[in-house]
């Protein structure tokens, strides 16, 4: 009988407990390859307007894209799903959106490292589900997109 509960209620537990922590340390990596990378890239800044405000003449102008698909974890799937009853800020799914929306700008700027800024900046952002109703994947694609502008600066 205790065996029976063990296997039952025990190995369920168990498992939620290793989705917890290792989704907790890849999502703890994720943000500390985000943060280094936004660090190299601080001042090469990606822009929602038309025009940089730069003085200068654009040498050349290039199309800058990067997309990213991010999935939730077990754990923090299973935790959500009690927010949905009870209502209220899904925390779990806001730190899925952000990691994906900065990776996916990331991205964007590692396929045109050399520009000296990016315009007109753009985020498309989508669900991807296997299955109709609430039976979804719990993944997300962002694709950010925008002009990779060279100027030609004085020496």
């Amino acid at each position: 009988m205790s065996t029976e509960l063990l296997v039952y209620f025990g190995l369920p537990i168990l498992l939620v407990v290793i989705g917890r922590v290792v989704g907790s340390r890849l999502e703890r990596n994720h943000y500390k390859s985000i943060v280094e990378r936004e660090f190299r890239f601080r001042c090469q800044p990606a822009l929602s307007t038309k025009e940089s405000g730069a003085s200068g003449p654009v040498r050349s102008a290039s199309l800058a894209s990067g997309s990213v698909v991010i999935s939730v974890d077990h754990f923090k799937r299973f935790l959500s799903g009690f927010r949905m009853i009870f209502g209220g800020e899904i925390r779990s799914y806001a730190s899925l959106i952000d990691r994906a929306r900065r990776e996916a700008v990331l991205r964007m700027k590692e396929s045109q490292p050399d520009a000296h800024a990016y315009i007109n900046t753009r985020l498309e952002t989508s669900t991807i589900s296997n299955a109709a109703g609430n039976e979804g994947t719990g993944t997300v694609e962002v694709l950010a997109y925008g002009t990779a502008v060279h100027y030609d600066l004085a020496p």
